[in-house]
């Protein structure tokens, strides 16, 4: 038995050690000199600042909006919901390119909406815009997933004793359901939030790559690749710092949150 173990584990590293080089190589390769180079490169702070403002007003929207149909979902049973639980996952799965034609189709020119939108004088392909809402289109589905897992973990009883002391649907959503299950809402929008940072197949093909207005910081390193390496390198090892930090955050919290309840 315990060869076996070991052979599984073996097998097991095999992969580990396939997902590991990569990164290991990212930073193994960089001196401090290389990355202080790089992070000066002008490229990089438009873009930085671009990518906050533009990944925290989708944070803002996306759980504004997510959480509400977040504790729909998660009290509602039937294949309509089901059905209706698959389509808003479906981002997740559909590959970038898709989805910036999606939009592009929906929003741009020629889009169903594109007509509406020119004749209120508003142009939305290729401004900050876009890239918010390529964010909040490919960034929402994991907020959401993560969010009615959440509301499905509390105790129904809870909410049945408050509906039974009078308390209107809306009061035991605010007072009861979302302090609940705010751990888990709150590694959801980390999690969300770092699918907004790095989104670039969408951001590109419906928002362009144009510096200070539409190129974050994905987009930022596909620039940089094509004159300056050590540019790409530094920024995509601020981009893996900041979403391992966010995935442990998510770990702990999830974690956390299980142990209470």
């Amino acid at each position: 038995m315990t060869a076996q173990r070991v052979a599984l584990a073996l097998i097991g590293a095999l992969l580990v050690l396939f997902l590991a080089l990569p990164i290991v190589s990212l930073f193994a390769s960089a001196t401090a000199t290389d990355v202080a180079s790089g992070l000066r490169h002008p490229l990089v702070w438009p873009a930085l600042r671009l990518s906050l403002t533009t990944t925290l007003i989708t944070l803002a929207i996306v759980v504004t909006l997510g959480t509400p149909l977040s504790w729909t979902l998660s009290r509602r049973q039937g294949r309509f919901w089901q059905a209706l639980e698959s389509a808003i996952q479906l981002p997740v799965v559909i590959p970038p390119a898709v989805a910036g034609v999606a939009l592009l189709l929906a929003f741009g020119k020629r889009g169903l909406l594109g007509a509406v939108l020119g004749g209120a004088g508003w142009s939305v392909t290729f401004t900050t815009t876009a890239v918010v809402m390529a964010e909040v289109f490919v960034s929402a589905p994991f907020f959401v997933q993560a969010a009615t897992s959440a509301f499905r973990r509390i105790d129904p009883q809870l909410v049945l004793v408050s509906r039974t002391f009078g308390a209107s649907p809306l009061r035991v959503f605010f007072r009861v359901a979302v302090p609940l299950a705010a751990p888990g809402l709150g590694a959801a929008a980390a999690m969300a939030w770092a699918r907004a940072l790095g989104e670039f197949g969408a951001t590109l093909m419906f928002a362009g790559n144009l510096p200070g207005t539409t190129q974050t910081l994905p987009l930022a390193i596909y620039t940089a690749l094509e004159a300056d390496l050590r540019a790409a390198q530094a920024i995509s090892m601020a981009l893996v710092v900041v979403a391992f930090s966010l995935l442990w955050f998510v770990r702990v919290t999830l974690k956390s949150s299980l142990e209470v309840s």
